[in-house]
């Protein structure tokens, strides 16, 4: 996934609101938005580095947007809305053996309550991909969730319901964090997204994580980790 144009250098001085973050710009404070709902737990320090887009629509309040920051020497995607492209992309590239030979890619498909990231099919071949940005890392651990994700288990119990012979059903975890060496979630965080996935892998779910490639260019996937499933601790 290109972005639009060069990312631009800042440093990170603040979170608030949500959806704000303040940060310097060649010793200019500007308001940036941030697109991530989540706690972003060890993805921010007091004048991080940070990597930001600029949009060209002269309608939109807030120009920049964060996409990237560096903490203790790696870079971190936190910008929630890419995963999702780069995940499809790498999927229609070939980069992920797992998933080859669909022919037919859709992204944002209803399956029951929810809508699944993206959608495979080869004539009664399907597979259902949820992607998962996990950017929490502790230790050589890469973590997810980073905060108790009401949606993120309903998700995982949805993928569950629909494996079948002929339907895959795969969790796909997004490594937006140039550190760490494999996956896992998070039970301490959230012991019942944990539970459910444990179930889901009982029922045939899936659980594949690649590792995204940063830089200021573009985002792409890169290497495959290992995923631990682990029991949740009572």
């Amino acid at each position: 996934m290109d972005y639009p144009h060069r990312l631009i250098e800042g440093v990170f001085l603040r979170r608030y609101k949500r959806f704000l973050v303040d940060v310097l710009i060649d010793g200019v404070e500007i308001t940036a938005h941030i697109a991530n709902t989540g706690a972003m737990t060890a993805c921010t320090a007091p004048r991080a580095p940070v990597r930001l887009s600029k949009s060209d629509n002269p309608k939109r309040k807030l120009a920049y947007s964060v996409e990237q920051i560096r903490v203790q020497g790696r870079w971190i995607v936190v910008n929630s809305a890419r995963p999702n492209a780069v995940v499809a992309e790498g999927i229609a590239a070939g980069r992920v053996p797992e998933l080859s030979g669909y022919p037919i890619l859709k992204r944002e498909q209803r399956l029951g309550d929810s809508r699944v990231d993206i959608f495979l099919e080869d004539g009664e071949r399907r597979a259902w991909v949820e992607v998962k940005n996990a950017t929490l890392r502790q230790g050589d651990a890469l973590r997810f969730p980073d905060a108790v994700t009401a949606r993120g288990t309903r998700h995982v119990r949805e993928l569950a319901r629909v494996v079948d012979e002929h339907t895959r059903a795969v969790l796909f975890f997004h490594v937006g964090h140039e550190g760490g060496s494999w996956v896992e979630a998070a039970a301490d965080i959230d012991p019942e997204y944990a539970e459910a996935l444990q179930q889901a892998v009982g029922h045939g779910v899936e659980v594949l994580a690649y590792r995204a490639d940063i830089d200021d260019r573009r985002l792409e996937l890169g290497a495959s980790l290992p995923v631990r499933i682990t029991t949740p601790t009572p």
